[in-house]
C-alpha cells in the first residue's frame, strides 16, 4: 500500500506529538511533506525536528497537487472555515476537535466533502486506542451481559494560572469542558453504545473573570474574562436504551476522569479516553473485580491514528472510522446540552450516525488494515 503524502496547517503545541506519530510510528501508511503555519518561524522549527521538506504558507499548501491529506490543528475557531478551503483546494481534511463551533458550519463543511466526493475526519481518535476498542470488544462479547446505563466525569483544573500560553482559548466557546475535554469521553461512549437520541443539562459558570497567577505568563495580573460555561452536567439518552450521565467540569485541581459502563452481568471500567491505551477492568455479577488484557496492539500515545485510518480509507474506498459525521454527531450532543440547560427541557437530536466500525484484531504493530 502506497504512502499518502500529508500537509500539516498549524505547529502550535499539539502538532508535536502528531508530528512525531505521523513521521515515525505511521511512516509505512503516511509521509508528511510540508507544515505552515501563521508564524513562519514555528513551521521552520517544526520542520526540522521533525525531517519535513516543505514549509509553505497556507496557500502554497493547499495549492501543491501531490499533498492528498491536510492535517488542521489551528485554534477552534478557525476550524471550519479552513477545513472548507482545503475541500475546495481538492484535499481530504482531518481536523483536531471541535469539528466546528455551530452547525451550520459543520453542515457546510460535510456538504461541500460529499459534493467534492472527499474524506473529512476529526480528533478525538483516542477511541480507536487499545483501551477503548478493547472495552467495544468485551461489550460485543456480552461479557457485561445488556448495557443499560453508563457514566462519564471529567473533573480538572481550571485556566486561571495562565501556564498554557494560549490559555484564554480555554476560556472561550470550544475550550469550555464539553467543546474541549468533552469529546473525548462523548466519542468513547458514541463507540461503544451507539449514537444519542436525546439529551438534557444544565451548564453553570462560577467566575465571569479570572485575574492570571502564572508570572510567567504575558498576561500576569491581569482580569482576563470567562466567556463561557465551566461546570456542566448532562444526560444522555441513546437509541439502544441506555441512559448515561456526564459530568464535566473546569473549576477544580488536578486531573480526575473516569468512564464506567453498567451492564445487566457487570460493570466495564473503561481506561481515560483522553489517552489510547490504560488498564481495563470488570467487576462480575459473582463480585469479582479483574483486570482485562487488552486486545489490541496499539496502546501508547497514539494520536495521528485517525489521519493514518483516513490513509488506508482512502486507498481501500472505505469510510474513515474518526470521520466528520461522528464528530458532528459529537458536537450537536455537546451543543444540544447547552440548549437543554438554556430551554430547561430535553432536546431531540437531529443527527445520528452508525457505532464506528471496530478495528480488526489480529493486525500487526501499527497498523490498522488487515
Amino acid at each position: 500500500m502506497r504512502r499518502v503524502k500529508v500537509g500539516v496547517i498549524g505547529t502550535g503545541m499539539i502538532s508535536g506529538v502528531y508530528l512525531k506519530n505521523l513521521t515515525g510510528m505511521f511512516d509505512a501508511i503516511v509521509e508528511v511533506t510540508a507544515v505552515a503555519d501563521m508564524l513562519p518561524q514555528s513551521a521552520q522549527l517544526k520542520a526540522e525536528q521533525f525531517d519535513i521538506p516543505n514549509v509553505y504558507t497556507v496557500e502554497q499548501l493547499l495549492a501543491d497537487p501531490e499533498i492528498e491529506i491536510v492535517v488542521n490543528l489551528t485554534a477552534p475557531a478557525a476550524h471550519a472555515s479552513l477545513n472548507l478551503r482545503a475541500l475546495q483546494a481538492g484535499k481530504h481534511v482531518y481536523t483536531e476537535k471541535p469539528f466546528a463551533l455551530n452547525r451550520e458550519e459543520a453542515d457546510e463543511v460535510l456538504a461541500l466533502a460529499e459534493e467534492k466526493g472527499l474524506l473529512v475526519g476529526c480528533a478525538p481518535d483516542t477511541f480507536l486506542g487499545a483501551g477503548v476498542q478493547t472495552c467495544i470488544k468485551l461489550i460485543d462479547d456480552g461479557w457485561i451481559g445488556t448495557p443499560y446505563a453508563a457514566s462519564a466525569n471529567i473533573i480538572m483544573g481550571n485556566a486561571a494560572g495562565g501556564m498554557h500560553p494560549n490559555f484564554q482559548n480555554f476560556l472561550k466557546l470550544g475550550g469550555d469542558p464539553i467543546m474541549d475535554m468533552g469529546p473525548y469521553y462523548l466519542t468513547a461512549l458514541i463507540a461503544m453504545l451507539g449514537p444519542v437520541r436525546r439529551v438534557s443539562g444544565s451548564a453553570t459558570q462560577l467566575h465571569r473573570e479570572i485575574v492570571v497567577t502564572n508570572p510567567k505568563s504575558h498576561a500576569f495580573g491581569q482580569k482576563v474574562p470567562v466567556e463561557a460555561p465551566t461546570n456542566v452536567s448532562a444526560v444522555l439518552d441513546f437509541h439502544s436504551g441506555v441512559v448515561a450521565t456526564v459530568q464535566a467540569a473546569k473549576e477544580a485541581f488536578g486531573y480526575f476522569p473516569r468512564i464506567e459502563v453498567y451492564g445487566t452481568e457487570g460493570i466495564l471500567y473503561v481506561p481515560d479516553a483522553n489517552f489510547f491505551g490504560g488498564q481495563v477492568f470488570i467487576h462480575t455479577a459473582h463480585g469479582e473485580k479483574k483486570e482485562v488484557p487488552l486486545a489490541y496492539p496499539n496502546s501508547e500515545e497514539g494520536r495521528g491514528t485517525g489521519v493514518a485510518d483516513m490513509a488506508y480509507a482512502i486507498q481501500l474506498g472505505r469510510t474513515n472510522r474518526a470521520s466528520g459525521r461522528l464528530a458532528r454527531h459529537v458536537l450537536d450532543l455537546s451543543l444540544g446540552i447547552f440548549e437543554a440547560s438554556e430551554a430547561g427541557r430535553h432536546i431531540e437530536l437531529q443527527s445520528t450516525i452508525e457505532r464506528p466500525e471496530r478495528l480488526p484484531q489480529g493486525l500487526q504493530y501499527n497498523t490498522l488494515d488487515a
